[in-house]
């Protein structure tokens, strides 16, 4: 009877309406919960502290995932995405009219959604220092996107123009990175938060006839002010048309017009544009080319922006400076960056080999990395790291053996003879791989080389490749297993990599594979496929061709290459009249294994004890026969001998019987 009330019990905890937070929480709650969604897995974990500390403290689950309303428990896998717009009807609406919803409509993957600038399970409200919209955050939240060399800029080639960058330098910027002032306006407050528009649309925060109204819901009554000291040049430029705040202050590099940025250039290049001008305290030079300077990306920055301790109340002002000059003090994120990677902890270390970034950028002629006289340039780039990176230089002494020729084998692999021969730019260098200000070590999880981390660094340039791969077998969201998985640099290299085409690659697959399946590799060797292979015929079948490349299935799954639909199909690639009764043939059989084939085993030692007792028993008959041949040779010896004798006495005996007639 307790057993009975036991199951029924369980009966309704488990096979009932999931209603409450607390019956979601007891499958959700495991850190390892994973759900699918287009071939791809992803994690359903839900941290209960966080979701009790979301402004949704007070909803139901079912509120938010509404089609679990009346749903079985446990309910089905694949769900229907939260509409936050039930709630939010009318962020939802704006956000429909902007890019980012247009975008999303259409499909695009890399279109922000609520979830990405909001969070799911742990959505705090704005004011709150945590929450991913706090004001000191959004610079950093949009610039996930809205910065140069991101996947938006780069896959959708949308111009970015150093937005974040640019705003990080800006007066708004310095106000609210710098000096934490909260109130300073930040990309949502210029491009609201939701319906974000081009500055070509009427409706835009940005348009040009609303740029005023969206300046001045900070700037009040400045339009005061600007009407006593605007240049009378500015209301006649266009017809008809006013000025605007833009036509003065550039979007995202609004600084103040009139105050004094201190130490002007031209009091600095007094002393350094002497050549002769060297540091007293270790003889460098401190000569600046003022040519230089102008042609630089920071000719409009004055030096004391850069060198912000000058004192002008000094004799020489710049006697005044106690330490380097600080460019995260302008470009925070590529600052954040920096100090998490292997260079900036070195740094951080006092090593005197860390590279900083003057020694890639360079000083007083900084150049943008599209401009081919950088060092930063595409073409640039591999001598660049070279100088610490070659045998015998810093990091290569430091990494030791790991180092070794990396810069000559980038050199010869398909990614170099792609850039340093070709002249194509958009190859992969050592930055598109390693990133370009947080390089760290592949055991470390943020690393971009990092072996979970690989087929995405690596999907940036090769999608469609990544795709077929993130559905193999190979992949570590469809196999689950604790053994080692092989990963692009694992079939490919690092930095020795080949073209796929050439008879080198193509005739060391075999091996490759063979490193985790070294039965198989054996059983196709002993195949006519491996041993004309292994003569160094390139043409024929190997592994890859068989059983694909990227796109590895098991032969039961439909889509394999190998599976009763598309067999045929496979071997007719080499084989044009190929059938089905053809691809029937047992590739990979072998007589050692008489569990997955019995007849083939016991043929092969049944074959093979029946010829080797053969010679058995003729090598015995053979050498039982032996003493009685030499018998038979002895007496056909002595057989011979008494014949040559009888031969030679028969004339004697004739002549005595011829003297004895006469």
């Amino acid at each position: 009877m307790k057993r009975l009330i036991l199951l029924v019990i369980l009966f309704l905890r488990f096979y009932t309406f999931a209603q409450e937070n607390g019956d979601c929480l007891s499958c959700h709650d495991d850190k390892t919960a994973k759900g699918s969604r287009n071939g791809k897995s992803f994690s359903v974990y839900v941290d209960e502290k966080k979701l009790k500390g979301s402004v949704h403290i007070k909803n139901k689950c079912i509120d938010c995932h509404v089609d679990l309303k009346g749903a079985d428990f446990p309910h089905e896998e694949k769900l229907k995405r939260a509409q936050c717009g039930a709630c939010h009807d009318e962020a939802q609406k704006l956000y429909s009219e902007g890019l980012h919803g247009k975008a999303k409509a259409k499909g695009d993957p890399l279109a922000p959604g609520c979830v990405d600038c909001h969070g799911n399970h742990d959505i705090l409200k704005k004011k709150d220092p945590r929450s991913m919209t706090f004001a000191l955050k959004v610079p950093f939240l949009c610039g996930k996107c809205h910065r140069e060399g991101s996947p938006v800029q780069l896959q959708r080639d949308i111009p970015q123009d150093h937005i974040i960058e640019n705003y990080s330098e800006s007066i708004h910027g310095e106000g609210l990175l710098k000096k934490g002032l909260t109130v300073s306006a930040t990309c949502a407050s210029c491009h609201t938060p939701h319906r974000i528009l081009p500055h070509t649309d009427p409706r835009s925060s940005i348009a040009r006839k609303n740029i005023a109204a969206t300046c001045t819901q900070c700037h009040m009554g400045i339009e005061n002010v600007h009407r006593k000291i605007i240049k009378g040049e500015l209301w006649e430029k266009e017809a008809h048309v006013l000025p605007a705040c833009v036509d003065c202050h550039q979007p995202h590099k609004a600084r103040k017009v009139f105050y004094d940025q201190g130490m002007a250039d031209s009091d600095c290049m007094k002393c350094h544009a002497n050549q002769g001008l060297k540091s007293s305290k270790d003889g460098h030079s401190m000569f600046v080319d003022i040519a230089e300077a102008k042609d630089s990306r920071h000719n409009k920055v004055a030096c004391s922006q850069c060198h912000s301790t000058v004192n002008p109340s000094k004799l020489r002002p710049c006697e005044s400076i106690t330490k380097k000059v600080e460019c995260a003090s302008c470009h925070a994120a590529v600052g954040e960056e920096y100090k998490l990677s292997t260079h900036g902890k070195l740094f951080a270390k006092n090593d005197e080999n860390a590279p900083i970034c003057s020694e890639c950028h360079g000083t007083h002629h900084i150049l943008g990395r599209r401009d081919s006289r950088s060092p930063i340039f595409a073409t640039n780039i591999p001598k660049l790291c070279a100088q610490c990176h070659r045998p015998g230089q810093v990091a290569a002494q430091r990494i030791k053996n790991k180092a070794d020729n990396i810069i000559e084998e980038y050199r010869e692999s398909v990614h170099g003879k792609g850039l340093l021969k070709s002249g194509l730019t958009v190859t992969a260098k050592c930055t598109d791989c390693h990133t370009a200000h947080r390089e760290l070590p592949s055991s470390d999880a943020l690393s971009s080389i990092n072996p979970k981390n690989i087929a995405a660094t690596c999907g940036n340039c090769h999608s469609g490749i990544e795709e077929k791969f993130a559905k193999s077998i190979h992949s570590p969201d469809i196999t689950k297993t604790d053994k080692k998985l092989p990963k692009c640099n694992d079939c490919h290299s690092s930095h020795t990599i080949t073209r796929t085409d050439g008879d080198n690659f193509k005739l060391g697959v075999m091996t490759m594979c063979g490193k985790c399946h070294e039965e198989i590799a054996k059983t196709y060797f002993e195949t006519y496929h491996g041993k004309v292979s292994q003569l160094g015929y390139s043409k024929t079948a190997k592994c890859y061709d068989c059983h694909g490349s990227h796109d590895i299935l098991p032969p039961t799954n439909p889509a394999s290459h190998l599976s009763r639909q598309n067999v045929a199909q496979t071997c007719q690639k080499c084989h044009p009249g190929a059938t089905r009764r053809f691809a029937g043939y047992l590739t990979h059989a072998t007589h050692h294994d008489p569990q997955r084939y019995p007849w083939l085993f016991w043929v092969f030692w049944g074959m093979t004890g029946l010829l080797v007792s053969t010679f058995i028993i003729a090598g015995a008959h053979t050498l039982l026969w032996l003493p009685r041949s030499f018998q038979w040779k002895k007496k056909l010896k002595e057989l011979e001998e008494k014949e040559k004798l009888d031969s030679a006495e028969e004339p004697d005996t004739i002549k005595q019987n011829e003297q004895g007639k006469e």
